[in-house]
């Protein structure tokens, strides 16, 4: 009787703990997320309509007819590599015809930045187009100044905490991190909270970024690499040449020096 009762014991601990190993929290370090861009493009659009000091009659009507032949929406592709505690996003190149036309050329709804970061030493270094010149901007990480919420959301699979935060001074952030990505990182260049960025925000601004795949793989550090080509510049001097550039662009400019600036 003893004995069948030691080996029934033995048999709930053991069930016990194949149950509780089904459920342990596997935490991924390494691997590539896939994200996707979304900007609610008509709003941009109406916004430049409404701001410009121009006759905005002709503006009107060549809206009307940009809306025939493109969607509210854009979508567009980028992937975040991440390991060994380093990230590098990369933006997928689309067609020109999707991001510009004849009359609107809406900034926020392009990808101009490649961007790699160093998380051991808060740096990163990203490479910009701008028109026909490639630029190398050497900086800090992003300095947001987060706040963390209570509340949650699944996204991928993954329990997701929400955090609202500020950029460039003023621009309004919600993001939505996990820890079982222990990697502070995300896309473009937002960064600081305790773990990985799957979806990101800037609901004044109309634009959102999703993760829509996670793959957990050992990511090589051979392909973690800083992008090389463009003409390196620091943060201040970057912003100096496109102000010169841009001096007499007006409202226009301040779209696309948020942008540049992500």
């Amino acid at each position: 009787m003893k004995n069948k009762l030691f080996i029934a014991t033995c048999l709930l601990l053991l069930t016990g703990n194949l149950v509780s190993a089904q459920y342990v929290t596997r935490f991924v370090k390494s691997g590539i997320i896939e994200f996707d861009k979304s900007t609610n493009v008509y709003a941009l659009i109406n916004r430049e309509i409404a701001l410009s000091k121009d006759e905005n009659v002709f503006s009107a009507k060549a809206f009307e007819a940009y809306k025939k032949n493109h969607p509210q929406i854009q979508v567009l592709k980028s992937t975040l590599k991440f390991g060994d505690n380093k990230t590098l996003f990369t933006p997928e190149i689309a067609d020109d015809d999707n991001n510009t036309n004849n009359w609107f050329d809406v900034p926020m709804s392009q990808q101009f930045n490649t961007t790699y970061t160093d998380i051991n030493t808060s740096t990163r270094l990203s490479q910009k187009k701008v028109f026909e010149e490639t630029f190398l901007v050497k900086d800090s990480t992003a300095q947001i100044k987060w706040k963390i919420t209570g509340e949650t959301r699944d996204i991928l699979g993954y329990t997701c905490r929400r955090a609202n935060g500020l950029i460039l001074d003023s621009i309004y952030v919600v993001a939505f991190y996990t820890d079982q990505i222990p990697v502070v990182g995300g896309p473009e260049s937002f960064t600081g909270l305790p773990g990985m960025i799957l979806q990101v925000a800037m609901p004044h601004e109309n634009v959102a970024w999703i993760a829509t795949k996670v793959t957990d793989v050992t990511v090589p550090t051979t392909t973690l690499v800083p992008p090389k080509k463009g003409k390196a510049v620091n943060k201040e001097q970057f912003q100096a040449t496109l102000k010169s550039a841009m001096k007499n662009w007006g409202v226009y400019a301040q779209a696309y020096l948020k942008s540049l600036q992500l």
